[in-house]
């Protein structure tokens, strides 16, 4: 199983439109249990950050194989991460990832897991690195399916 805790909702139709059909298409390989949190707006940052954690402390159980997306983590390839996922699934079946809103995570949360992945050293919207992070997720099962999926 594969759980996404992300803060901020999506009000663009068409980005609503692309998660779901990555949801679709995983729903082949995996259960996916997608949750949206309130992204806080607080002028004070850390504020912000401590309201956040609480939000996600929330969704997190003991038995949480945690992995957080962050732009100083470990950079896979497509294939690399493939057997990234394929190798924590096997070991605890199930991943959680974390991305966190426009303010990063706070550090408690950071600390939760030494399993840190970035998809780049560029920033991506959060409404955007959502479906980045789906579409890698299938681009990943595809290849341990040995399925075909365009490059």
């Amino acid at each position: 199983m594969i759980k996404i805790i992300c803060l901020g909702k999506i009000k663009e139709k068409y980005l609503i439109e692309a998660i779901q059909e990555y949801q679709k298409r995983l729903s082949k390989y995996t259960k996916l249990e997608l949750i949206e949190l309130k992204d806080e707006q607080d002028s004070d940052i850390k504020t912000a950050l401590t309201k956040e954690k609480e939000q996600i402390k929330k969704h997190i159980k003991k038995k949480d194989n945690i992995v957080i997306l962050d732009i100083n983590g470990k950079e896979y390839s497509s294939e690399e991460l493939s057997q990234f996922i394929n190798s924590e699934i096997t070991q605890n079946s199930n991943i959680t990832f974390i991305i966190g809103s426009s303010n990063g995570l706070d550090e408690e949360i950071k600390n939760l897991s030494p399993k840190k992945l970035s998809f780049s050293r560029l920033t991506f919207p959060h409404q955007l690195f959502r479906i980045i992070l789906l579409e890698q997720l299938y681009r990943s099962f595809k290849i341990l399916n040995n399925e075909i999926y365009h490059k």
